[in-house]
């Protein structure tokens, strides 16, 4: 008896087990190329470098946007300027490689809306019949934004869509303070929910809470208040030392313009 041909339609893997995690540096260079994009350009595509941990996290540590011409259907790359700008980067970080690439604008990709980010991360699959590949499928994956307080600050600042001006040290504490405060206020709520019985207790939240509370230093109120009042001081004093060294230079230098005219 002939032995039947099957035809099988090949679906994607799952990517359960994949996540991402990007560094506010991409976040800013991606803006930054989309702002100086050509005029007659609509979005921004570029390169992600970063490297992929054993457990499957995806690390985006960089990027860099690539030319591109685009019609309504192909995009045509600029392959020879990635490869220089590639070359370039792994010169100075060569532990990083191509974990990806980005695209500004509609389809896949998030954005700005509503001062929120939105932005998302996908992983590709191809989707065959048989040896035919039919399409590319692209499956969302879990993205975490890492970045300290400070980079924070400056993150806000860019999802604002205008602003007057640049918040100074003390105005970018006082917002890193207030959302601290809100933090704690919804732990607070967390915990007296699950204390009267209105939500179920998760242990591993409570684990959390513990390990947290246990790092804390066993400090009295005055002495936290001092603590806290002698690096206010210090912050203070060092703001008010660079003021002195900025008005110095910008003395010397224009007495030393004002030299040579003379």
């Amino acid at each position: 008896m002939a032995a039947s041909e099957h035809t099988v339609l090949q679906f994607t893997p799952s990517s359960a087990s994949l996540s991402a995690r990007v560094h506010p540096l991409v976040i800013f260079n991606i803006c930054d190329c989309y702002v100086r994009r050509p005029d007659q350009a609509e979005r921004v595509i570029g390169t992600l470098l970063g490297s992929v941990s054993s457990d499957g996290t995806v690390e985006i540590r960089n990027s860099y946007a690539v030319p591109h011409n685009e019609s309504s259907d192909q995009v045509a790359l600029d392959i020879e300027y990635h490869h220089n700008m590639l070359a370039s980067h792994q010169k100075v970080n060569p532990k990083e490689v191509i974990v990806g690439w980005y695209s500004t604008g509609l389809g896949v990709t998030g954005g700005f809306r509503n001062g929120q980010g939105t932005i998302k991360a996908y992983v590709s699959f191809i989707l065959s019949l048989g040896d035919r590949h039919l399409a590319a499928q692209f499956q969302e994956i879990p993205l975490d934004l890492c970045m300290i307080e400070a980079e924070r600050v400056g993150f806000d600042i860019v999802k604002t869509r205008t602003i007057d001006k640049l918040p100074n040290d003390l105005e970018g504490m006082e917002a890193s303070m207030e959302r601290l405060l809100a933090l704690i206020d919804d732990v607070y709520k967390y915990v007296d929910n699950v204390v009267d019985g209105h939500v179920d207790p998760d242990n591993s939240i409570g684990r959390f809470l513990s390990e947290t509370v246990s790092t804390l230093p066993k400090l009295s109120p005055s002495a936290l208040d001092k603590l806290v009042n002698n690096s206010l001081q210090d912050n203070l004093l060092l703001l008010y030392l660079s003021s002195i060294t900025r008005t110095q230079l910008s003395l010397a230098e224009k007495l030393n313009t004002a030299a040579q005219i003379l």
